[in-house]
């Protein structure tokens, strides 16, 4: 689901990784329903908001359901993409997250929830909330989201660089990755199934169309007339470009993203990578066969379990009255 706009070599990215203690997802304190006394109305008000902005801007599914990934793989599940820095050192300062858009819907939500409950709803709640109903809003399942998070009071530039999968990562440094936060390799290729709906920069991926291993080559992984077809949309240097990462369902919550794989027509080099695994090439062979089966139920699984991670809970924290600011 990561497709950030720049980011570090994928040699040091994956030194990085292979370095890292695992930070295994527990979700100690939270539960469905957190709110049903406190707030008993916050998972509608959440709805009513998302409905609104998705029938106007569905452009926001991707960025929304990726911002909640980027949240937790960076510090865990605590908000602390949201908070904006004066010197811009925050952690949506950061190269990985420059991409990230959305922000002022999350704000939209929080004023509603403000009005109704003050001082009640966490941030990072909403993430979770949002990230679920946008799912439900471009035709995936829905999910009992838990919840009960509070919010961190740290943002770090640095801390994205070294937490959040490059687009460049392979199948080596994804499950590593993955590992480090205690979720699963299925959890890895369920989650990749996120970007059925969104879009991505030319610059994540042009490095596959024009200079693959520094020779002025393209990926061989990559199929020709595909390639050929983004070399048409996505010029060398590119940075600002967008192409769709499910083409001509990137509105759908779909199975499309699976067999465009397949075909080997995964945009990303970390999408690919997933037909280089043999458990993360079954799963994805599995739903292709069957119509997506079990993939919509297990979406809703996996995001449980990576908002499970590393979350405050208790008295730990702080629950923002605004997103992007500390008390």
């Amino acid at each position: 689901m990561a497709c950030p706009k720049l980011f570090l070599s994928g040699l040091l990215i994956q030194l990085m990784f292979l370095s890292l203690v695992p930070e295994f997802a527990h979700g100690q304190g939270l539960k469905v329903g957190f709110y049903q006394k406190t707030c008993p109305n916050a998972e509608a008000i959440v709805k009513k908001v998302i409905g609104q902005v998705m029938s106007v801007a569905p452009s926001f599914s991707g960025p929304l359901l990726r911002m909640h990934f980027h949240d937790c793989f960076v510090r865990g599940c605590e908000g602390s993409i949201l908070l904006n820095s004066s010197t811009h050192q925050a952690e949506k300062d950061s190269p990985p997250n420059l991409s990230l858009r959305g922000y002022q819907v999350i704000d939209r939500v929080k004023t509603a929830l403000e009005k109704a409950c003050p001082a009640t709803v966490s941030c990072a709640d909403i993430l979770a909330i949002v990230a679920r109903d946008v799912v439900v809003a471009t035709g995936g399942l829905s999910y009992d989201a838990e919840t009960g998070r509070r919010d961190g009071v740290v943002s770090s530039f640095t801390e994205p660089l070294t937490n959040l999968l490059p687009p460049t990562a392979n199948i080596t440094v994804l499950k590593a990755g993955f590992a480090s936060k205690g979720l699963s390799v299925k959890d890895l290729v369920v989650l990749s199934g996120g970007h059925t709906i969104g879009t991505s920069h030319c610059s994540s991926f042009t490095n596959r169309l024009y200079n693959f291993t520094g020779k002025g080559d393209a990926d061989p992984s990559l199929d020709s007339n595909y390639a050929a077809r983004l070399k048409l949309r996505c010029k060398p240097n590119d940075q600002t470009t967008l192409v769709e990462m499910d083409p001509g369902s990137v509105r759908t919550f779909d199975i499309k993203y699976f067999d465009l794989l397949s075909k080997r027509r995964g945009l990303l080099t970390s999408d690919s990578a997933l037909l280089a695994d043999s458990q993360t090439k079954a799963y994805l062979d599995l739903q292709i066969k069957t119509g997506g089966s079990t993939f919509f139920k297990d979406f809703g699984v996996s995001m449980v379990n990576m908002g499970r991670v590393g979350v405050l809970t208790g008295t730990a924290g702080e629950v923002r009255k605004v997103c992007s600011k500390i008390n």
